[in-house]
């Protein structure tokens, strides 16, 4: 029975490691653009690496795995066991400028466009501190 349990179990993990795989590979240049028009320079600084406030984090170099799921976790913000709880943070990820609804106004980032903007910004050079 302990060895039916270990398979199901590994069974299990690799079917979400499965699911968390994109069909998409992202693109580093469509992140870039959205990063633009997103403004995301206006907090985090120039070239995501100098923020205007201590409290913005540094995002450039950051591992894209990472980012993307910080700005999912925006999207889902209300939620306290998988949403992060940043009013201007869910305000920029539910509010794509480059695309708008029938209403004229934006709609949230695809989950695509978010694996494209986390691809972007693990691209950027940056002074982040991965080891000490």
């Amino acid at each position: 029975m302990k060895t039916l349990n270990v398979v199901s179990y590994a069974l299990g993990a690799m079917a979400l490691g499965a699911a968390a795989i994109s069909a998409q590979a992202a693109d580093i240049a469509a992140g870039k653009a959205l990063v633009e028009k997103g403004g995301c320079v206006a907090c985090h600084g120039k070239d995501l690496n100098a923020p205007i406030s201590p409290d913005y984090p540094k995002l450039a170099g950051q591992h894209p795995d990472y980012l993307y799921h910080a700005l999912l976790a925006y999207q889902t913000s209300g939620n306290p066991i998988v949403g992060r709880t940043n009013a201007i943070m869910a305000g920029q990820v539910n509010s794509n400028p480059a695309v708008t609804t029938k209403e004229g106004k934006p709609r949230p980032f695809t989950r695509g466009e978010l694996q494209d903007i986390a691809a972007y910004i693990g691209s950027i050079k940056g002074d982040l501190v991965l080891k000490k």
